[in-house]
């Protein structure tokens, strides 16, 4: 190296150590008052659910029979599971108090109320990897019959149009979209 280079690189070996010196102790407390910070909120955490009784706890877990249609009263469900950033499943009762076929399947929250029954979204499976995988079916109430029109594999999905004894359904997956006419 010649006298120049040597200067210029003694130079800039000071100042990079000077730089180091004097952040070093800054970046240090930084991570210790982190570090103390996190310990102070978790050891708080940990007080306030002591303090906090079981009993409010298991009531806040257990999910409670609720109406889930507005546009009926008739049938009620309780929460079986909810997906991630998707829809949630029921397990669904008649309010009046009779035994139906209902109980036997997990549906979703749509309901459409016809002059045939009701227009119910049930699922096939909760296995989110096979997600969505749904029967659109007709329940009667006044026979307790349900019964499967058509198979959807689409969250969004809406009755387009009803005409004498038929139905037209469209979906949309997000990319594409389509219609499926079914007879009752």
């Amino acid at each position: 190296m010649n006298k120049i280079q040597l200067i210029f690189h003694h130079i800039f070996k000071f100042i990079w150590n000077l730089i180091f010196v004097i952040s070093y102790p800054i970046l240090a407390t930084f991570g210790l008052v982190f570090i103390g910070f996190t310990y102070f909120f978790s050891g708080l955490s940990r007080l306030l659910t002591r303090i906090k009784s079981n009993e409010s706890i298991k009531e806040f877990n257990q999910p409670e029979w609720e109406i889930i249609s507005k546009q009926t009263d008739l049938i009620e469900g309780k929460l079986h599971k909810q997906i991630m950033f998707g829809p949630s499943c029921y397990h669904l009762r008649r309010k009046d108090g009779v035994p139906s076929i209902l109980e036997d399947y997990l549906f979703g929250r749509k309901i459409r109320v016809l002059d045939e029954g009701y227009l119910m979204e049930k699922w096939n499976t909760v296995d989110s990897k096979k997600l969505p995988d749904f029967d659109v079916c007709l329940y009667q109430p006044d026979e307790d019959k349900l019964t499967s029109l058509t198979t959807i594999k689409c969250f969004d999905w809406h009755l387009a149009e009803k005409e004498d004894n038929k139905l037209s359904f469209k979906w949309f997956d997000g990319t594409q979209g389509g219609e499926v006419k079914v007879a009752l």
